[in-house]
């Protein structure tokens, strides 16, 4: 697998665009295009919270359905969630634009919305968004990368990856791009992702791929324990790299999970890291837990304490929120045969061991909890599994932004 530049453009045959139809925001790109001319096998992930948004209520329908999808339309600025009636048949028309504009049929059309909950879509401004995608739409990865900027709302960065890598000597291609930075407590999966692929596979296969790499990446994220209305996660994929198509599990789907969650891990690990007001990405890292499932349950914990996260933030070596936040996890272990360290910028220093607190400088810990990525490493010395959850530090600026959202 080789890392290279790019975004949902670098797989072959896929087409992109972003543009500003002042959906909510003026003077600034809000919505954005991913289009492929071949027909895509699709996947997708989506939020388990009950509460829905119409969008997601649409694409999980056109996912489990339709024979093929050829777009996503997506906007910023409103979620076109708690919209009732009128929210779906605004999808339906969003998606009668689109088969206009890019002579797809209608059941081909995916859409997403991101930003404030309650509000209507200005459908006639979507509609003439659309219309302006579909003129703009190019392959190029500028055109990728205008995309990646048009879905985001408190991002403060876009963020796309790209990978090669082999399958039966054909080289294919795998991109993606995604927003989020506040409401973001995956769990399924406000955060949008949208991941392309050259390759060619079966539905079966891409669904399957697609469902367990999530576990381990989008929901080992958060930045403030909030679950979305609106998080969706989709996987289009157009057989445009030539390769004979994987319907099987074997080596060419190994590689295939291999680039998925590469792309998947990085793509989460950036809205971690962009949360809002953050100024680090804070890594949980469990090893030698009893399970997977315990190594999971602990690191997800600690990422998730609000005490840790603020003591991150002040550079404050506070080890026993870590304990803390471990202890009321629900995994059950041992606290005196455990160990932690903390991780950063190259250096590593060790602060609890056998029950107690070891010998550390406050100072050496200061250092490295002062860097723009901070890892946590707990050793539970109570078996073989090991899992990472992600997060970032809680500033005042998390207030601030969120204390005046709407406006």
């Amino acid at each position: 697998m080789k890392i290279i530049e790019g975004g949902v453009t670098a797989a072959k045959g896929f087409y992109a665009a972003g543009v500003e139809a002042a959906i909510k925001y003026k003077n600034r790109k809000d919505m954005a295009l991913v289009y492929s001319e071949t027909p895509c096998v699709a996947a997708g992930t989506f939020t388990t919270n009950v509460v829905k948004a119409a969008c997601v209520l649409w694409d999980k329908k056109i996912v489990e359905e339709s024979p093929a999808v050829h777009s996503v339309i997506v906007n910023a600025g409103i979620a076109n969630a708690c919209t009732g009636t009128q929210g779906m048949e605004y999808c339906g028309q969003t998606a009668k634009a689109a088969a206009k504009a890019l002579n797809i049929p209608e059941d081909s059309v995916l859409v997403a919305s991101t930003g404030v909950i309650g509000m209507q879509l200005p459908i006639d401004r979507i509609c003439a968004g659309v219309e302006k995608l579909a003129a703009a739409k190019a392959d190029s990865l500028e055109a990728g990368h205008l995309a990646a900027e048009a879905i985001m709302t408190t991002d403060t960065v876009s963020k796309e990856v790209a990978v090669t890598f082999e399958v039966d000597g054909v080289t294919v291609t795998m991109g993606g791009m995604c927003k989020g930075s506040g409401m973001i407590h995956p769990n399924m999966c406000t955060m949008l992702g949208f991941v392309t692929s050259d390759v060619a596979i079966s539905k079966e296969l891409l669904t399957k791929a697609l469902k367990e790499d999530v576990v381990d990446t989008f929901n080992m994220i958060s930045v403030d324990g909030d679950t979305s209305t609106n998080d969706t996660l989709l996987v289009l994929a157009n057989g445009c790299a030539g390769n004979s198509i994987i319907a099987e599990e074997g080596e060419a789907y190994e590689k295939f999970k291999e680039a998925l969650h590469y792309i998947n891990m990085t793509l989460a690990k950036k809205m971690a890291g962009d949360g809002e007001g953050a100024t680090a990405l804070f890594e949980t890292k469990v090893i030698n837990a009893a399970s997977k499932e315990d190594a999971r349950t602990l690191a997800k914990s600690v990422i998730c304490s609000s005490l840790t996260k603020a003591a991150i933030f002040g550079h404050d070596a506070n080890w026993g929120r870590i304990l803390c936040a471990l202890g009321y996890s629900g995994a059950q272990f041992d606290p005196e045969k455990l160990e932690l360290f903390f991780e950063g910028g190259g250096k590593r220093i060790q602060i609890y061991k056998d029950g107690v607190a070891t010998d550390y400088s406050e100072e050496e810990a200061s250092v490295i909890l002062s860097q723009p990525e901070v890892t946590v490493l707990v050793d539970m010395k109570a078996g073989t599994e090991e899992a990472c959850a992600w997060g970032c530090d809680l500033s005042y600026d998390y207030v601030k932004i969120n204390a005046d959202y709407r406006s």
